[in-house]
């Protein structure tokens, strides 16, 4: 009887000889502590209790809530890359435009957090324009200062 090897361990083939093949072996438990300190045990067994009780904390909080949070992630993702000298506006771009996804694709489903998350996609677009004209003036001045003008 020929064999097929699987990573859960040789399975028995039908060989052709009109016998049926073997029960394949009962698959060892899985133990992802194994191998690990009684400490080590320990803390690992305490962030998964942590873990679980944050998976029920979100799940009991409505989603509109945690999307408005991570709205306003992107929000200040887009305010990061406008402060940096000099600002980063492609990346600034980028987080101001997901957050108008999220905002403008998700309208009148945002609840409460809707007219805020509109006000911030606001300002966030108007500071975006000020820095961007503050940098082309830059590099118009620096431009004329570099051609002798």
């Amino acid at each position: 009887m020929s064999t097929l090897w699987t990573p859960g361990g040789e399975v028995p083939m039908d060989d052709g000889r009109g016998r049926p093949p073997a029960p394949p072996p009962p698959a060892a438990p899985e133990q992802p502590l194994a191998g690990l300190s009684e400490q080590e045990r320990a803390q690992a067994e305490e962030l998964a209790q942590q873990l679980a009780e944050a998976r029920e904390q979100i799940a009991g909080t409505p989603a509109s809530v945690v999307v408005g949070n991570h709205a306003m992630g992107l929000y200040e993702l887009g305010a990061i890359h406008l402060s940096q000298q000099p600002p980063n506006l492609e990346e600034a771009r980028l987080a101001i435009d997901a957050l108008g996804a999220l905002v403008n694709g998700l309208e009148g489903r945002l609840d409460e957090h809707e007219a805020t998350l509109k006000d911030a996609l606001h300002q966030i677009r108007m500071a975006f324009v000020q820095v961007s004209r503050a940098m082309e003036e830059s590099e118009g001045e620096t431009a004329t200062e570099a051609t002798g003008e």
